[in-house]
């Protein structure tokens, strides 16, 4: 659970990929999700004055999107989707649980007292390391469910890898 690097791209995610929008959230990066109330003109817009590449499923909006930087994801799998930004941009997958999924805010460390209020009781004696979001309170602890989502992570990359 470290920092995200400032280096690290910034996302503005089109509707059609909400599913990718979480992922890159639970993989650390900032993922802002566009969903379809946003009209074409306001995704351009806030990426460019917030310095985000829009991830789209979209060729239109891939096309015309005025100065500011774009993917066309190719595929509805999100395993080949992954795969396509870690080639495409050298993203790592090694920030797990480094923001909300829900508010895609960074989490912040919390102690386990300030937690036990939090969370329950048999969580609180099992665990000793929380993260909380500012914005939401969403309490975040490690435990089995991140063994899941990584061994999930490993069988998406891998079944989408065609070089390995």
């Amino acid at each position: 659970m470290s920092r995200e690097p400032e280096e690290s791209p910034k996302f503005m995610v089109d509707a059609m990929l909400g599913t990718l929008a979480k992922w890159l959230r639970l993989l650390g990066y900032d993922a802002e999700y566009a969903d379809s109330s946003y009209p074409d003109s306001e995704i351009v817009r806030r990426a460019r004055s917030q310095g985000r590449i829009i991830l789209t499923r979209d060729r239109e909006l891939a096309l015309h999107r005025k100065g500011v930087n774009a993917i066309l994801i190719e595929s509805e799998e999100l395993g080949e989707q992954l795969l396509q930004l870690k080639e495409a941009l050298g993203l790592d997958f090694d920030r797990l649980g480094s923001r909300c999924v829900e508010c895609n805010v960074p989490l912040v460390s919390i102690s386990r007292e300030e937690a036990r209020p939090l969370v329950p009781p048999y969580v609180y004696q099992t665990q000793t390391e929380f993260r909380i979001c500012p914005k939401c309170g969403r309490v975040y602890w490690r435990a089995t469910h991140w063994e899941k989502i990584q061994e999930k992570l490993k069988q998406l990359l891998s079944e989408n890898d065609t070089e390995g």
